[in-house]
Formats: C-alpha cells, sequence, structure tokens
C-alpha cells in the first residue's frame, strides 16, 4: 500500500454555519434497523457509552441513546447542537452536548466503547484523528464511519448542482472536487494503515423520491452551497437551480437510489456476539 499521506481539507468550524435548519428536513436519514444492527455488530449494550463525532444535528446521536446508550454529540458548529439539543428533546433522549471537534479530542473526554462519524471524517485529519481515537476507545470497540452515496438519480440533478456551485461557491466546490478525484484516499484506505484495521461494511439500499423544493433543501442543506457559503448569491443559485430542475423534470419529480451505510472498523477481528 502507497505510504503517500491523504489529503488534509483545511479545517473551517463554520463550515456548516447556517445548514442546521436544512440538515434533518433534507439529508437522507438513516434507518432505525441500520442503527441497530451496527450496535449489535459492535455488541453496545444499554448503559455503553458512545462518542458522535461531528453530530451535526443528531441523528446518529438520537438513534443510538434510543438503544440505551450513553452518548455525547460533538460539533464545532453551536446551532448543530442545538438543533440536536431540540430533537434528543422531542425524541424523549438524553444528550451530553460538547462543542468542539476533531482537533479537540483529549484523554479528558473519558473512554468510549464506539465512536460514530456521520459524513464527517473526510472534515478531518483522519490520521491525527484515527490515532488520538485508539486512546479513547475500549478494548473490542470499534471507529464507525456511517453516510450514504448516491447509485442512481432520473433525472440525474448532481451535474447541475455541481456546475452551479463552481460559480457561486467556487473555493467550496474546490474542496468537494478534491474529495472526488484520485488524489484522494479513501477513508478504507486510511483505515486500513491505522490501528483499526479490521473493516467490515453494513448497508441498506433504499429508494428516495424528491420534489424541486426538496432538492433545493439538499442543496442548502450541503456546505458547498449552504446559505453562508452563497452569500449574496444565495438568491441567484436559488433561482437558477429552480430553472434548471424544472427543465430536467417537468413534472417536478426525482427518483433517486442511495445507499445508507456503515464501515465498522475493529483493532482486530471481533468475537461474534
Amino acid at each position: 500500500m502507497s505510504q503517500t499521506a491523504p489529503k488534509i481539507i483545511p479545517f473551517d468550524p463554520n463550515r456548516f454555519r447556517s445548514t442546521a435548519d436544512f440538515y434533518d428536513r433534507y439529508r437522507t436519514p438513516y434507518p432505525p434497523e441500520l442503527i441497530g444492527a451496527v450496535a449489535s455488530r459492535v455488541g453496545l449494550e444499554p448503559g455503553d457509552r458512545l462518542l458522535d463525532l461531528g453530530s451535526g444535528p443528531g441523528p446518529l446521536a438520537i438513534g443510538f441513546a434510543g438503544l440505551g446508550l450513553e452518548v455525547t454529540a460533538m460539533d464545532p458548529e453551536p446551532s448543530m447542537l442545538e438543533a440536536a439539543r431540540l430533537g434528543a428533546e422531542a425524541a424523549g433522549v438524553r444528550l451530553t452536548l460538547i462543542e468542539g471537534s476533531s482537533y479537540d479530542l483529549s484523554p479528558a473526554l473519558g473512554r468510549y466503547r464506539a465512536v460514530v462519524m456521520g459524513r464527517a471524517f473526510h472534515w478531518m485529519d483522519r490520521i491525527a484523528t484515527l490515532a488520538a481515537l485508539d486512546g479513547l476507545i475500549e478494548p473490542g470497540g470499534a471507529v464507525v464511519l456511517m453516510g450514504d452515496r448516491r447509485v442512481h438519480s432520473s433525472p440525474d440533478y448532481h451535474p447541475l448542482l455541481d456546475e452551479l456551485a463552481g460559480r457561486h461557491a467556487p473555493q467550496r466546490q474546490a474542496d468537494r472536487t478534491l474529495r472526488q478525484s484520485p488524489d484522494w484516499m479513501p477513508h478504507e484506505a486510511v483505515l486500513l494503515a491505522s490501528p483499526f484495521p479490521w473493516l467490515e461494511r453494513i448497508a441498506r439500499i433504499l429508494a428516495r423520491e424528491r420534489t424541486i423544493d426538496d432538492v433545493v433543501g439538499l442543496a442548502l442543506s450541503r456546505s458547498v452551497t449552504s446559505p453562508a457559503a452563497l452569500g449574496a448569491a444565495q438568491d441567484t443559485f436559488e433561482t437558477e437551480l429552480r430553472a434548471g430542475l424544472a427543465r430536467l423534470a417537468p413534472d417536478g419529480r426525482f427518483s433517486d437510489v442511495v445507499e445508507v451505510g456503515a464501515v465498522i472498523a475493529f483493532r482486530e477481528a471481533p468475537v461474534d456476539p
């Protein structure tokens, strides 16, 4: 395996400022049965401690807390933590909320049975983060990367999103382009060279229908085309996006096939529960 260090996207604690209102409404949700399958595979029991690193508005933190785990949600964006607090309150679960990022990991946080990250690992110094987590995760515990990937879209609106992002938020789009380039080391390769090299995957493939409003909301939930990233160009971006979407789908309907999954990384082969 190549020893070339993986690329790092510069840390920006404000990257998801202004997206909290859109994230839970328009991002693909994590199915409860997937969260349950991850908990079972890792051997999580009620009362075990779990850290959701880069928690955003807390969909994973809330889901795992619903299984009786003692969950800490950690994120650098205060509005995301407030959304997580409100979501936990509505779900009737308790979260410990910490404002911070992977750069704030320290032994003072205590030990965890598992650390989960949902759509967040790529924003971190991945090697340094895994080294820090090696000191926080209990023996037999795991790092869990959860997220989704597009399998198919009909009609495909993603080239339109990329073209508009490149014109209206070029620096943010450059970060996204890096993650899609051959120069970007996949998470699995980074994990294989880390203290957590035993990898497994669990996934579900889902159909998801979207309207034009849904696609616009999805765009605003992404850091690359968030209201803060677009600034004064937001109105123009939305107008051009709606017009382009209407040309693609005169009936205003879009169909996505999405894989929602988890990569579970252990230090060594786990004992089957």
